[in-house]
């Protein structure tokens, strides 16, 4: 499995890609704009197709929804469909209902989870997600 990791914070960026790295190969962005980059460039080459895509809401550049929103306009221009897009992850610290629904519903993401990130949370998200 290829994990692309878009958070700024370097402590999180290592327990992230700590969580993660038992998962599969994790690739590690800092900004909004290198995500849609290396997520772009995944397409294009498509031999580094990415199956889980964890996107902090707060970045610099570009935040995490305007890039979830990229995400899924990139797919869509390729033909790819809902049951072969790339699983979202939304983590962020804000916990409030307003970035839960525009992540969930109008962003189409998979997951939310608010920070401080534990290992068993985000384990329980992947299991919820079909990721063992």
């Amino acid at each position: 499995m290829k994990i692309l990791i878009a958070e700024d914070a370097p402590v999180n960026q290592v327990l992230l890609t700590s969580f993660l790295s038992p998962y599969g190969e994790c690739h590690v962005v800092s900004d909004g704009d290198a995500a849609i980059e290396a997520f772009e460039k995944s397409l294009d080459l498509d031999i580094l197709d990415f199956d889980l895509v964890c996107l902090d809401i707060m970045m610099p550049k570009r935040d995490g929804q305007a890039v979830l929103q990229k995400i899924r306009e990139m797919e869509r221009e390729r033909g790819i469909g809902s049951g072969q897009q790339v699983k979202v992850l939304m983590i962020t610290a804000l916990d409030d209902s307003e970035n839960i629904m525009e992540a969930l519903v109008k962003g189409q993401c998979e997951g939310y989870l608010t920070k401080p990130v534990s290992r068993v949370t985000l384990q329980n998200q992947l299991g919820m997600l079909g990721i063992s």
